[in-house]
């Protein structure tokens, strides 16, 4: 009798267990149709990456990717609510379920994956740590900075870099704690810090924001790897399934040479390249299995383009950043974008 008992109490433990599994896994997506808008945490603001237009608007490169999602689901990227938050704030607001998908400048680290819950769904921007200063300091080495201070991030982990690289070369700092990079641009051009360290990417954008540019100089050493992407919480895997593939259709259709302004004629019949049509959900079943509509995928291109549109628009060569794509190219032009076939 007892071992009957102990037996059904297994298998209605087993069962609740299931269900939560099975609720957890449809949840999201569910959360975000109910509500009627995604909730995407993005920075307080950083050239290029997330900043606001002359009319209010958010625009950049990590905004692009919330678009990108809320078309997918809803078939516009109109249907956002940006959460601006700090290196301090974008960790517990993912937790908490007060956003659905974190786009912030993130690195992909052993512990945030695995200790702190989250999926990283992919890398979106290949990222290292440098360092900027003023010519005037005299050093044209972050080598030669000993005993200056550094302006640095909180919650980042550009705190650990720092530490790890002036302990390997036997310097000594003094570190000026921040809670924002508008907060770090002020703090540095204030002479509050003789340096500020954060991702390369992140120093370009700030310093595309001084009036006198000429007169700083971003160091030569990268001294971290730092491969940045978006982010969910780890229990809900059809949400990250949908949120990795964003990203994938975005990267595959600048390699399949899907823009913006063609998706529309390419996604009106089935043509010739069996990747293109399942992306375009004129052949397959992709949109089903995600539980997403079957162009899903045109949504995402017509709402802002490829990877290579939506880099070339906010950090390339022709914005006030001026980045080139170096790593961050298609593995076919000898860089490290890459995504898995659609089939």
């Amino acid at each position: 009798m007892n071992i009957k008992k102990i037996l059904c109490a297994l298998g209605l433990a087993f069962t609740v267990s299931l269900l939560g599994t099975v609720s957890s896994k449809a949840g999201t997506l569910d959360d975000v149709k109910a509500r009627g808008v995604l909730k995407c945490g993005i920075n307080t603001g950083l050239a290029g990456f997330a900043y606001t237009d002359d009319s209010g608007n958010w625009r950049g490169f990590d905004v692009a990717y919330c678009q990108a999602l809320a078309a997918a689901i809803f078939g516009t990227g109109d249907k956002v609510e940006y959460v601006n938050l700090t290196g301090k704030t974008r960790f517990p607001a993912l937790q908490s379920g007060e956003i659905d998908v974190l786009s912030r400048n993130t690195t992909w680290t052993f512990s945030r994956d695995v200790d702190l819950g989250f999926t990283f769904i992919g890398v979106s921007y290949y990222d290292g740590q440098g360092f900027i200063g003023r010519k005037s300091l005299g050093a044209k080495s972050a080598k030669e900075l000993d005993g200056a201070s550094v302006c640095i991030q909180t919650g980042t982990t550009t705190e650990l870099n720092l530490a790890d690289f002036f302990r390997v070369n036997k310097m000594k700092y003094e570190a000026v704690p921040i809670e924002t990079n508008e907060e770090a641009r002020k703090a540095y051009l204030a002479e509050r810090c003789d340096v500020y360290t954060t991702d390369a990417s992140g120093l370009a954008a700030t310093k595309a924001t001084f009036d006198d540019p000429e007169n700083h100089m971003v160091f030569p050493e990268i001294v971290s790897k730092e491969p940045l992407g978006p982010l969910v919480r780890q229990g809900d895997e059809n949400w990250s399934d949908i949120a990795r593939w964003v990203l994938n259709a975005l990267i595959n259709a600048e390699e399949y040479g899907v823009t913006q302004a063609n998706v529309m004629k390419l996604a009106s019949s089935a043509g010739d390249n069996p990747e293109i049509n399942r992306m375009l959900g004129t052949e397959g079943s992709l949109g089903e299995m995600l539980g997403l509509s079957s162009d899903w995928g045109v949504n995402v291109i017509k709402t802002g383009g490829n990877y290579g549109e939506i880099f070339a628009r906010y950090l390339g060569t022709n914005t006030k950043l001026g980045l080139q794509r170096g790593v961050n190219a298609l593995y076919t032009n000898g860089g490290l974008i890459y995504a898995p076939p659609m089939r």
